[in-house]
């Protein structure tokens, strides 16, 4: 067990090294480190055999924090996993895009997924527009909504089907703001975001009003996604503590 913890604890940080210098737009990979530190203290415990000194009660506690934490993680894992593919309904009256880091050169890896999923549904859904959410972050040339705008515009999509909200710095804003700009949550929308977050996206688009919600999957890069999907169970708590999936 000793050395499966300690192998567990190098591959965390090798994953936190190589996300670090292909650099993932956010510092959240910092977090393989601290899983990495966690497999060496647990390597520390059965190597010494600490595990039979500590008191009954803090080993119960342990273990039930663990046990929750663990059940926590596989049923967020499964209902991220259940949206994964999700393809939307023809004939949305609005499908609104989530925003993702905007570079100096173009949208990111990520929000370039989301826009090309965006592009096919709009050429096959003549009727359906579209709202692009996301503000300028201060590392960004330009709002996120901006950024989308021109990227669709520019692959031949037309302007008068494209609506910006340009001032959301999260999901939750991205829906709600989004809805305002559309006039109401009585409309059929379809929730454009990478297949990691669908899940998420739409349960707040739910949460929000538009009751008919559905999500439309796009890619993402695979090499990330163990951060991603890491990343994603941290979001899903954080909005089901605020109520925000309720």
């Amino acid at each position: 067990m000793t050395v499966l913890c300690i192998l567990a604890a190098f591959l965390c940080f090798l994953y936190c090294f190589i996300v670090f210098r292909i650099r993932s737009g956010n510092r959240f990979y910092l977090i393989w480190a601290l899983g990495g530190l966690l497999f060496l203290g647990v390597a520390a415990v059965f190597y010494y055999d600490l595990w039979a000194r500590f008191p009954m009660p803090l080993r119960r506690g342990i273990i039930g924090v663990t046990a929750v934490g663990v059940i926590l993680f596989v049923v967020a894992e499964g209902c991220i996993f259940a949206h994964y593919g999700d393809k939307g309904r023809p004939d949305l009256d609005y499908i609104i895009v989530l925003g993702a880091q905007m570079k100096p050169a173009g949208p990111s890896v990520v929000l370039k997924f989301r826009l090309d999923a965006a592009y096919e549904y709009l050429m096959a859904n003549e009727d359906t527009l579209c709202v692009v959410s996301g503000g300028q972050g201060s590392n960004e040339p330009c709002s996120e909504a901006e950024g989308m705008y021109t990227y669709l515009v520019g692959r031949g999509i037309a302007p008068e089907r494209i609506l910006m909200e340009d001032q959301s710095t999260d999901t939750s804003e991205n829906i709600a703001f989004s809805a305002a700009l559309i006039g109401g949550t009585d409309k059929d929308v379809g929730i454009v975001t990478n297949n990691f977050h669908v899940f998420r996206g739409v349960m707040l688009a739910r949460h929000a009003g538009f009751e008919n919600a559905c999500g439309i999957s796009a890619r993402s890069n695979i090499f990330f996604q163990p951060n991603n999907l890491v990343r994603e169970f941290f979001g899903i708590m954080k909005d089901l503590v605020c109520g925000n999936l309720l």
